[in-house]
């Protein structure tokens, strides 16, 4: 297929850690501008699949995207916990933490799938957070739903958005986006 072809060599080249990393670059370049209160609520939200880790190892042997997913065998690759860190992402995770910005995760991921996504995000690097939010069973809706309600509730309770980077658009559009939303590359797959 020529959209798996094209997308493997975008992908698996380096144009694709290119473009992440001048995204990357321009949330650095953003958040070492900002002054954090001091008071352990200001946070920067970062989405897991495809933005904390990559599931990358996986979709390139199935498909790059052109075939349908298999929920089976992607549930699968996700409760080996193997994937890597996104690099450009762990970058900026590292930079925000030594700056006194806390990192809050919102995933799409079920709450069934806590224990391996906390293993596997300590595996690749992502060794502390403020909180790792999951779907759970009450959470209906879209998941630009399901990620404006979860970060509506980061605010309630005090908390201050100044950043959020996600691969999808449904993890910075919708409602409580915080100050500056960062969108990462993704052509393989697109979550409403």
């Amino acid at each position: 297929m020529a959209c798996e072809s094209y997308v493997g060599h975008y992908m698996l080249g380096r144009q694709y850690r290119k473009d992440s990393g001048m995204v990357v670059f321009e949330a650095l370049a953003y958040a070492q501008g900002l002054k954090p209160a001091g008071d352990g609520k200001d946070i920067w939200v970062f989405d897991v699949d495809e933005t904390s880790l990559s599931n990358l190892p996986y979709f390139a042997k199935h498909g790059l995207g052109a075939e349908a997913l298999n929920l089976t065998r992607a549930n699968s690759w996700v409760y080996e916990g193997k994937a890597p860190a996104q690099p450009e992402s762990l970058k900026l995770y590292k930079k925000l933490l030594s700056l006194g910005i806390k990192v809050v995760f919102i995933t799409g991921r079920s709450e069934a799938l806590r224990n391996v996504t906390t293993e596997n995000l300590h595996n690749a690097g992502f060794h502390t957070w403020e909180k790792l939010n999951l779907r759970g069973s009450s959470d209906t809706g879209t998941a630009v739903v399901y990620k404006s309600n979860a970060r509506k509730k980061l605010e309630k309770s005090g908390y201050r958005i100044v950043g959020n980077i996600g691969d999808q658009w449904s993890d910075i559009l919708g409602t409580n986006v915080g100050n500056r939303t960062f969108k990462l590359p993704n052509p393989i797959y697109y979550v409403s």
